[in-house]
């Protein structure tokens, strides 16, 4: 909405010829949210370096009321230093005009320096006076230097001021008097330097004109160049892709492995370093991890594993960020193993093949905000890269709202710039209260449209590996929202066999086979309440009730689902979940439902809530009995 959001890339030539490549990054009116997102550019560009190069400058320009208050400013400090995101010092540079729109600093901040918030990470902070431009390129000079020397940020504040309001319509000597009393009276930047360097005998008047003429015809040249190309089709330079937001997605059509693949990353399980010392709690998972890989009931994790080694084997690379994400939040991924004794750390996708593709997972800091910017930031670096980011509770991503609404789900329309991005977020509905139950799965839907993202829900863990292999090789490049499990990680019937690996790809509908004849009911459904549903329907010996799993809500998969309805014709259709009605995917279901015709859905839902869940397990439980109840009531 702001022309200079929108980013572009272009070329640099020093004054010795030297050509160095410029990267702008787009950027939403919502202040600092780009902060994360050029980080992960940055050390995306890094990652194809050699390591701690560090020869990928970025260079962050904030404003002083921004600095101060915008909390993911100090989220992304704190990336500094570590492992899983350092790039080697970020500059960054504050415009400090000692306003913030109306807000004077009095009002804005309580330190005494906007750039406070970087002494938290011990970086160095320049203050330097606006007015006086050869002091500014000095500062700059020895913070690059500082920079390139110990790898480390530093923060030039430069102290300015705005002689004009915070828009072209906006009017600050409302708001600001005396400060605008003060700047109508002086004299520009331009005027006080030019006057300097006459008065020191560094040049004349005659040529200072000269070169102030040269300028302004440059400038006229530009803008008249602009007009020129007002009716032509403009585009944003940084798009790294020709896709429309309305483009159709392509899938690969199949996202099966050999077997072999599946015994690589088994066995990669079994042949630690020489000497390493296995936690004891973790002797029988390996061997388990194993047997898994010869003879099925494959686990949530391990199929994980098995999507992200297989990738790993065709020389994509994988990076997986997000809190506790090593070992996983619920103890079931263990991608990283440690060394009861040393502290060594062993990583079996790391050790599949001497030619595989880089595999990097990090535990994050404590950050949804700047953590998933970083990844989405990423994405948009290294396209090629399977990126995925992974909340400790689904309910947690709301702190990174900001940028699910301007990156994630929007960038394509707004930028031309596409991501591939994988959100992982944990959901169900266990009695585990309002803040571990809930991912919002009904704010997802609302953002969905022109195919601008995936959001699934797989259901078994054979889904999940068709549909993560199958984003890898999507094009263009969307983002991909997983709504994960918690107790179906470890539920038995859950499981899938060597077979559901080496065949097939992935179903965005799952239909009931083990109907026979005509059913009375068809309850469609999402994720682990299909494992509740299937026991229920056996307890109740209900065999003409068809089971239906949506494992892909949207994009809306209308044609599968049109078959499927019309295989079970005459039945009673009926949407079970286990979120409230106001919530989860109904809202969307049934605006989907009635613009297929299909207006006689019904649900079977919680009642609607202002909380996304009970705090109490019991209440919780009794209304999980009840969602059961309605499903088969009247059978």
């Amino acid at each position: 909405d702001v022309k200079y959001h929108l980013g572009t890339k272009g070329e640099f030539t020093t004054a010795t010829g030297q050509k160095i490549p410029v990267y702008l990054a787009a950027n939403p009116s919502h202040l600092e949210a780009v902060n994360g997102v050029l980080e992960g550019i940055v050390r995306a560009k890094q990652d194809h370096k050699p390591i701690a190069s560090f020869t990928v400058l970025p260079i962050l320009v904030h404003g002083d009321a921004a600095m101060a208050g915008q909390g993911v400013v100090i989220e992304t400090l704190q990336m500094a230093q570590l492992r899983g995101y350092r790039t080697g010092g970020t500059i960054h540079v504050v415009a400090n005009n000692q306003v913030g729109f109306t807000t004077l600093p009095k009002d804005s901040r309580t330190s005494l320096y906007s750039t406070d918030a970087a002494k938290s990470i011990q970086a160095p902070i320049f203050h330097v006076n606006g007015d006086d431009p050869e002091a500014v390129a000095r500062v700059a000079k020895l913070a690059v230097a500082y920079r390139q020397k110990f790898k480390h940020d530093v923060v030039i504040d430069v102290v300015c001021y705005r002689r004009r309001g915070h828009n072209e319509g906006d009017d600050p000597s409302m708001t600001q008097p005396l400060m605008y009393n003060l700047i109508e009276a002086k004299r520009s930047v331009r005027t006080l330097y030019a006057e300097s360097l006459v008065g020191r005998g560094d040049i004349t008047q005659d040529e200072y004109d000269g070169v102030q003429a040269k300028f302004l015809a440059l400038l006229e040249r530009a803008f008249s160049d602009t007009h020129e190309d007002e009716d032509e089709n403009a585009t944003s330079g940084i798009s790294n892709g020709t896709a429309t937001a309305s483009q159709v997605q392509r899938h690969p059509q199949s996202t099966a492995v050999d077997s072999s693949v599946i015994h690589r990353i088994g066995d990669a399980h079994g042949a630690p370093p020489e000497g390493f010392s296995v936690h004891p709690k973790l002797e029988q998972l390996l061997a388990k991890r194993i047997d898994m890989s010869r003879n099925g009931d494959i686990d949530w994790g391990f199929g994980e594993l098995l999507a992200l080694g297989s990738l790993l084997l065709e020389g994509k690379k994988v990076r997986f960020a997000g809190q506790d994400s090593r070992r996983g939040t619920f103890v079931q991924r263990h991608a990283v193993f440690h060394d009861r004794v040393n502290g060594q750390e062993w990583l079996p996708l790391m050790n599949l093949s001497d030619n595989q593709g880089r595999f990097y997972i990090y535990d994050s800091l404590l950050s949804e905000y700047a953590a998933m910017a970083y990844e989405y930031g990423y994405t948009v670096g290294n396209p090629e890269a399977l990126v995925l980011w992974e909340a400790q509770f689904g309910d947690f991503a709301n702190g990174a709202q900001t940028v699910i609404d301007e990156f994630i789900s929007s960038s394509e329309q707004k930028w031309g710039q596409n991501s591939g991005l994988v959100l992982l977020l944990p959901h169900g509905y266990e009695g585990q209260g309002p803040d571990h139950s809930s991912a919002r799965i009904e704010r997802y839907l609302q953002m969905a449209a022109e195919g601008n993202m995936t959001i699934a829900r797989p259901s078994t863990p054979a889904s999940y590996f068709h549909l993560l292999r199958r984003q890898a090789y999507a094009q263009p490049q969307r983002p991909l929202i997983v709504f994960t499990p918690k107790a179906m990680l470890r539920l038995r019937g859950a499981t899938s066999s060597v077979d559901d690996f080496t065949n097939g790809t992935f179903e965005p509908v799952l239909d009931d086979r083990t109907i026979e004849g005509e059913s009375r009911r068809v309850l469609l459904h999402a994720g682990k309440i299909h494992y509740d549903l299937l026991a229920e329907r056996d307890k109740r010996a209900q065999s003409g009730v068809a089971l239906v799993r949506m494992e892909q809500y949207y994009p809306f998969p209308e044609e599968q689902l049109k078959a499927i309805v019309d295989r079970h014709q005459g039945a009673e259709l009926v949407w079970v979940q286990d979120e409230p009605e106001n919530q989860g995917a109904w809202p969307f279901i049934a605006l989907e439902m009635r613009r297929l015709g299909l207006d006689n859905v019904r649900v079977v839902s919680r009642p609607a809530s202002a909380s996304p869940a009970t705090g109490s397990s019991s209440r919780s439980a009794e209304e999980h009995i009840a969602v059961m109840d309605g499903a088969f009531e009247g059978l």
